[in-house]
């Protein structure tokens, strides 16, 4: 069956009630992402004001990168044979689990570094699980119409929590000591958790057994890669966006640097860089979510990745007596965020087979992250030989490039069209 087809019969079984029951589950994934972000944003800080070494936030972005780019593509698959709803739970069990066990370092004062990467890396695997559970999820309880207006909904609560997170982060920090502050996870954990506890997630029908065997896992993983190297121009498109990764995710992780040594700021600068960046992402998830992006979604995608260029760029070139130049490029860079990501997402939910969506999903986010490890740990270096500007400029660069060549290339353009079904590959 048509993988459209499909998504539309199950659409339609579930669109008298698919409101109630997806932003039940949604409003308690706002909990969720609330105490995450609150988490990251303690975390680096104290990673900065402890450190203040480029070396040291690399490697602890590194270590929430690792489970993504190596782990993804296996979590998906899994995923795929699993009861997403409980995927969910248990991941989001675990995360807090490992938050309440750095709670317990920082209250006892035995905290270290090396605490913080393996905290990054395991609240990272748990993510690699529930991301994939919930975009599939997503597919599945959204009528098809709706998809690039929940996409760009997502990306704008995104924004909302990256306007609200950082500032009641730092009055947080100013108020609570740093195990206080991490304790908030915990409870918004709980809080993700419960709906999912009596919310029911329709599941794809297999053709084939659940078992999982290691010879089963693989093929499924392979399955997630031949679809997408039969997707004409996807692979492609994954190999820019790991270009373009590889470029910008050191920049952003080296931010907190930046502010510190270059503008002089304190924790309250960075609090707003972070929430203009999330101002702008609520403007571009609105913008999104209204207009729908142009008729060729790809186009409204490379759009984006041009308009994150140009923001990079102002913050690279602004001065250091001006702090207010650099946030209005981070607000740019913020706004077209969205208008990339969500259009890109409503490519992908809109054509992928809901079965494999899991598996797919996690190989693609595994492609394009592939290069963001190697460029932190080039990134590293060079910002301390050469200053983080260098890096940002070759970032603001490489998305300007990435941006406008796709418009020149065949098959990146036409990619919508271009989509195929791999029977003869794919488990399902």
């Amino acid at each position: 069956m048509n993988p459209a087809n499909l998504q539309d019969n199950i659409a339609k079984k579930i669109n008298s009630s698919w409101k109630s029951t997806f932003f039940v589950i949604w409003v308690g994934q706002v909990f969720s992402l609330l105490g995450s972000n609150l988490v990251q944003f303690a975390l680096v800080w104290w990673l900065t004001k402890t450190t203040g070494s480029a070396v040291v936030l690399a490697l602890a972005t590194l270590a929430a990168l690792l489970p993504q780019v190596f782990l993804g593509p296996f979590a998906g698959a899994l995923v795929d044979r699993w009861n997403r709803r409980r995927v969910m739970i248990l991941a989001d069990s675990i995360i807090a689990l490992v938050t309440l066990v750095i709670v317990l370092l920082f209250w006892s004062g035995l905290i270290q570094p090396w605490h913080i990467y393996i905290t990054m890396f395991l609240r990272s695997l748990g993510q690699a699980f529930h991301w994939p559970a919930m975009e599939a999820s997503t597919a599945l309880m959204v009528p098809k119409k709706y998809l690039a207006r929940i996409s760009g909904l997502n990306q704008m609560l995104r924004g909302l929590l990256n306007i609200a997170s950082p500032p009641l982060g730092a009055l947080l920090l100013e108020t609570l000591p740093m195990y206080g502050v991490l304790s908030i996870d915990i409870i918004t954990a709980i809080l993700a958790i419960l709906p999912l506890l009596f919310a029911s997630i329709p599941q794809p029908k297999r053709i084939k057994s659940t078992l999982i065997t290691p010879a089963n896992l693989w093929a499924d993983v392979k399955d997630g890669f031949l679809y997408l190297k039969n997707w004409s121009g996807m692979m492609l498109l994954a190999i820019m966006a790991a270009i373009v990764n590889f470029l910008l995710n050191p920049g952003f992780s080296l931010l907190p640097l930046l502010v510190v040594n270059y503008f002089k700021g304190g924790v309250w600068e960075l609090g707003w860089i972070d929430s203009i960046f999330g101002i702008g992402t609520v403007a571009g998830g609105l913008i999104l979510g209204i207009w729908g992006g142009f008729k060729r979604k790809i186009f409204t995608s490379l759009f984006g990745v041009m308009g994150m260029g140009i923001g990079i760029l102002i913050i690279t070139l602004t001065p250091a007596n001006l702090f207010l130049l650099a946030l209005i490029g981070t607000g740019i860079t913020g706004l077209m965020n969205p208008i990339c990501n969500g259009s890109l997402q409503a490519i992908m939910m809109e054509h992928i087979s809901p079965e494999i969506q899991g598996r797919v999903f996690s190989m693609l986010n595994s492609l394009a992250s592939a290069m963001s490890p190697l460029g932190l740990l080039i990134a590293a270096p060079v910002a301390e030989l050469f200053g983080i500007h260098a890096w940002l400029l070759v970032g603001a660069i490489g998305c300007l490039g990435m941006g406008i060549g796709g418009f020149f290339i065949p098959v990146i353009v036409h990619i919508e069209e271009n989509h195929r079904v791999v029977k003869s590959a794919v488990n399902v």
